[in-house]
């Protein structure tokens, strides 16, 4: 009876456990977007959060523990509803439409998070190792980057995709474009619509449907073969 006391009171300790982590990574995003990652202190994070210091250091060693979890859960995040988005799809293009879908999709309604990745990629590029996100990905992506040369194999199998393209770099490629694109303009928001005079994410739509087009295979007599979704 004793042990099954102490498990019964072990949830509302864990519960409040997990309510406080959270409080300290919401209290970071807020920072990191307001402020800037590079610039928000462990301090600034412990005050905002409104949980004692010490407790803080119980969950977080550093800012890059707490950096690097946000990130997680980003991905986990994204992972999901890009599944779910796949998951209708009859061919590979099909499924790479709905990818960049969700990813403007990102860019109109989360863009916040969009700007903690762009942050991100800036520290990773000048202080983080590969290694550490080659993990994480493959933890959170079943398959990790071999999915993206099967996308590409599968499209040329289906006649969704051209028969030139390298199943080992364009998908790379074409990744690193929009996630270049689509970061920029999160960054630079309102401003590029000013510029522009367009919103920043029918500015990513035109730049991907242009890359889609690119991919997508032609018919015997030269004209672009149609897909469905």
């Amino acid at each position: 009876m004793a042990k099954r006391n102490t498990e019964a009171n072990r949830h509302p300790y864990e519960a409040h456990r997990e309510r406080q982590r959270r409080r300290i990574l919401e209290a970071a995003e807020r920072l990191f977007d307001e402020r800037g990652m590079d610039r928000a202190t462990m301090a600034e994070i412990t005050a905002a959060s409104g949980v004692r210091a010490s407790t803080v250091y119980q969950y977080f060693s550093n800012k890059d523990a707490i950096v690097w979890e946000i990130l997680e859960g980003v991905f986990a995040e994204a992972a999901a509803r890009i599944k779910a988005a796949m998951e209708g799809a009859e061919t590979a293009l099909g499924k790479i439409t709905a990818l960049v879908d969700v990813m403007a999709e990102d860019l109109a309604r989360r863009r916040a998070t969009v700007r903690f990745m762009a942050q991100f990629d800036a520290m990773y590029a000048r202080e983080w190792p590969a290694e550490r996100l080659i993990a994480i990905e493959a933890r959170i992506s079943k398959g990790g980057f071999a999915q993206f040369r099967k996308l590409i194999r599968d499209g040329v199998a289906d006649g969704s995709l051209r028969s030139d393209l390298d199943a080992d770099v364009t998908m790379h490629a074409v990744m690193n474009a929009l996630i270049g694109a689509q970061r920029r303009l999160a960054m630079l928001g309102d401003r590029v619509e000013k510029q522009y005079g367009k919103p920043v994410d029918a500015l990513f739509r035109e730049a991907s449907r242009v890359i889609l087009l690119g991919l997508r295979a032609e018919k015997k007599d030269g004209k672009r073969r149609k897909w469905k979704a």
